[in-house]
Formats: C-alpha cells, sequence, structure tokens
C-alpha cells in the first residue's frame, strides 16, 4: 500500500503542477506578458508561501524591466486575476504538499483545455516593457 500511496499522491501533485502551469501560461498570454512558466519554475516558486508573493519574486528576478513600468502589486494583481478566473486553487508550497495533498480539479472541470495552454498567440498585445 505505501508504493501505491506515494506514486497516487505524485500523480495528483503532477496533476495540480500541470493545472496551475496552463492557468499561468493562459494569465501571461491573455496579458501579453511574454513568459511562459515550465514545471521547474512552478516547482522553485513553490518554496515561497502565496501566489502574490510568488509571481512577485519571479518578475523581481527574470523580469525586472516590467517595475519601470508598472508596480509589482499590479502586475501581481493582474496576473493573479486571470490566473484564478481559470484555475483559483493555489498549488501548496512544497513543505504543505509534503504535509497533506491538496488535489486540484482536472483542467477539464474548469472550463478550458490542456491544449489551449501551449497555442502561441504572436498577435497578442504586449504590456510596454515585456
Amino acid at each position: 500500500m505505501g508504493d501505491a500511496h506515494i506514486h497516487g499522491h505524485h500523480t495528483e501533485r503532477e496533476q495540480a503542477i500541470r493545472t496551475q502551469l496552463c492557468a499561468y501560461n493562459m494569465a501571461f498570454a491573455e496579458l501579453g506578458l511574454r513568459f511562459r512558466w515550465d514545471e521547474q519554475t512552478l516547482e522553485s516558486l513553490a518554496t515561497i508561501d502565496g501566489e502574490r508573493a510568488r509571481i512577485v519574486a519571479y518578475v523581481e528576478t527574470h523580469h525586472p524591466h516590467l517595475l519601470n513600468a508598472y508596480s509589482a502589486a499590479f502586475l501581481s494583481e493582474a496576473i493573479l486575476a486571470k490566473k484564478t478566473a481559470i484555475a483559483p486553487e493555489t498549488l501548496p508550497t512544497r513543505t504543505e504538499a509534503t504535509i497533506g495533498a491538496q488535489t486540484a480539479q482536472p483542467a477539464s472541470q474548469h472550463g478550458f483545455s490542456i491544449a489551449a495552454c501551449w497555442s502561441d498567440e504572436p498577435d497578442l498585445p504586449a504590456l510596454a516593457g515585456a
């Protein structure tokens, strides 16, 4: 039972990661931001408590030029509003995930398609400085 339980938990975590990645990347695309997160990025940010703090940390580290035109609070709120409309649940921090599994709903229950996450629409307007 131990191995099956661990494997099942791992699968739930992987599904939660895929759902969150899809939601974040769709939010970035809708806002015209020219960056995408992968599993490694999301997992590294999962050590930070809170979605807003994760977004701010990412922007400050990888796209600080955006902060010349927009405040960190504005960017995080805009991204989080779009992301939450797609997938309202939060990926737990890594320590929370090891204590107890939080199951994310399958993407099909959110009204969006995983395939839509990977479409690259070049005609999206970019925020100034993106």
